[in-house]
């Protein structure tokens, strides 16, 4: 039905006959000529119909908004006058000869122009209209061109593409599964995959070194911008490949893919460890655009009488940091009071500050409702570890360590974007060393998953310190997202018994759990590594959309729910008797 796509029209073929077909964007009769910007995936090209085809210029007329069609012309070079450089086709337009509704359209339910105010619930309700708008389409197509550049750089390396099974059994990786009942088995359920990484794992074991899959993952967990129930995994394994060895092949893979598609070159990723990470910037996944940096003053403050500071100074778990916002003694109160609140949303009890007026003046340049608890000394120490000037504002973070990290890391990125402090378009990172385990509810807890290996250590020395046991794992971090994770995994029925004794998973759930699993360590695994990255969220990097919705053709709102099917939705009764699951109906609040 077409010889040609819209937006691939240009000068070369003006005195061509072509065919297009695609919606209506625009149509305007200025004195007797219609003029119909026609839209498909690729683009927007400009048809003129003038009244010498009667027949022609009637059907023209009648053209309305999302109208699909079918526009037979002559392809000629525009005036210099009407040439449209906000366009890809600007130079050239075609002269309409035949015009065929294809079919035609209803009023919109939402506006298709670049400047739309649609809800994001309209939108999703509707999401093939919304689909149909160039900035829409432009990044599924984009999305398209990332996955190709994957498969096409992997199988070049030797990876082969293997799928692994949607209907598995629950594994514990940090969220909820979504489960799935069985009509076969009554009363027992598959679990839809957190990841693939058992089945890679296997793989692995299987004799096939180097494997890849993008793949669906379902996570039944809270959302945020960058987070969906389903989601796209770039899965990578291998075998006989060091960490050093899976890092520098993926660092090359995406460095490629942004020379390839935005012509930009990211560089050598610099590497920086779990603890340098946490203890400059507060997060493990740093941005590094932004300059801002915490500063530890723990022992400057031990024997102040300020007991916010003196209290987690003195305790092995706390933590005392103070951030310096140059030009940040700008503030009013009423801006420092709104800091205040923002680290409280991660739990911190305040935030002390400290205005400097004027360096040269000594205390009498110092503003700060905490002065009067700290001597001149002390003060001189801290404005000298900060390196503060004039016009600058310290703020100050004293909690446990991890509210500190969280509350104070957060500040730093939103000081960062509110004083604009944000130095280059990309910074990309490795972060390494992560802790094996964290600890939590009073029990130990994988920083990854259970299936990760410590570093130089044996079963023995892991379970005598678990706490200062570092994992050979690392993430790959770019502008404050983490784009993929990985780590060298356990590839022995020792160590990975040792793991899951100190994770609290008794033999018998182990076997239950993992039987498989550890019977398969027992012949001949090879060391194996792998890692994953987050397609969706590369995506959305690239193309800078601002949640990851869009950039998914079909995603689910932040309450997980589908507007444009109405999912999820109640089960056939019938169904649920074969299945033998009950339902229990939530009661209304009124009627307890």
């Amino acid at each position: 039905m077409r010889s040609h796509y819209c937006g691939d029209i240009n000068k070369s073929h003006v005195g061509q006959e072509i065919t297009l077909v695609g919606w209506v964007n625009r149509s305007r009769d200025l004195g007797g000529v219609v003029f119909l910007d026609l839209r498909d995936r690729e683009g927007v090209i400009q048809v003129v119909y003038d009244p010498d085809l009667k027949d022609v210029f009637d059907v023209a007329s009648t053209l309305r908004s999302e109208f699909c069609v079918q526009v037979t012309g002559i392809v000629r070079a525009r005036p210099d006058s009407q040439v449209n450089g906000q366009m890809k086709t600007g130079e050239i337009e075609v002269l309409g000869k035949g015009l065929t509704i294809i079919n035609t359209s209803a009023p919109l339910p939402l506006s298709m122009d670049n400047h739309q105010n649609n809800s994001e619930e309209q939108r999703l309700k509707y999401r093939y209209l919304d689909l149909r708008r160039p900035e829409m389409a432009q990044r599924l197509i984009f999305r398209a061109k990332v996955t190709s550049y994957v498969r096409n750089f992997l199988d070049s390396n030797g990876f082969l593409d293997i799928e692994t099974p949607i209907l598995t059994k629950a594994t514990p990786e940090g969220a909820r599964d979504y489960l799935v009942p069985s009509r076969t088995y009554k009363g027992q359920f598959f679990a839809l995959p957190q990841s693939p990484q058992l089945f890679k794992q296997l793989l692995m074991m299987s004799g096939f070194d180097r494997y890849y899959q993008i793949v669906k993952c379902f996570r039944d967990e809270d959302l945020r911008a960058d987070r969906q129930p389903e989601f796209t995994q770039i899965d990578i394994e291998t075998s006989f490949m060091t960490s050093e060895q899976v890092m520098a092949k993926t660092e090359a893979m995406v460095r490629g893919l942004f020379n390839d598609l935005l012509n930009v070159d990211l560089g050598e990723f610099p590497r920086m460890t779990f603890e340098e990470a946490m203890r400059r910037f507060g997060s493990d996944k740093p941005d590094l655009r932004n300059p801002l940096e915490l500063v530890d003053i723990a022992d400057l403050v031990k024997e102040v009488e300020f007991a916010v500071f003196k209290g987690p100074a003195n305790d092995a778990e706390g933590r005392v940091t103070a951030l310096r916002i140059p030009t940040g003694a700008s503030l009013s109160r009423k801006q420092i009071d709104e800091y205040t609140k923002y680290v409280g949303i991660y739990g911190a009890k305040g935030l002390a500050w400290m205005k400097v007026n004027d360096l040269d003046a000594g205390m009498e340049g110092i503003q700060s409702p905490v002065l009067k608890f700290l001597n001149e000394d002390i003060v001189k120490q801290i404005l000298a570890r900060t390196e503060a000037q004039t016009g600058d504002i310290i703020l100050f973070g004293a909690d446990k360590a991890n509210v500190v990290a969280e509350a104070m890391g957060a500040l730093r990125l939103k000081a960062g974007e509110d004083f604009e402090l944000l130095e280059g378009e990309w910074r990309p990172l490795w972060v390494v060393d992560f802790p094996m385990f964290e600890k939590a509810d009073g029990r130990l807890h994988a920083v990854h998953h259970p299936f990760t290996a410590p570093r130089g250590v044996s079963p023995e020395q892991l379970k005598a310190d678990p706490a200062n046991t570092v994992s050979d794992a690392y993430d790959m971090v770019l502008n404050g997202c983490e784009l993929g994770g990985g780590s060298v995994r356990i590839h022995n029925a020792e160590m990975q018994s040792a793991v899951f004794d100190l994770l609290g998973i008794e033999p018998q759930e182990a076997q239950e759990k993992f039987g498989f699993l550890l019977e398969a360590l027992r012949y001949g695994t090879p060391p194996h590594a792998g890692l994953a990255f987050g397609l969706d969220r590369i995506i959305m990097l690239m193309t800078g959309a601002n949640s990851i919705r869009d950039v998914m053709a079909f995603p689910k709102t932040t309450t997980a729910a589908c507007p444009l099917t109405n999912a999820p939705g109640f089960a056939n009764p019938q169904q649920l008797v074969e299945l033998g699951v009950q339902v229990i109906e939530k009661k209304n609040a009124d009627a307890e």
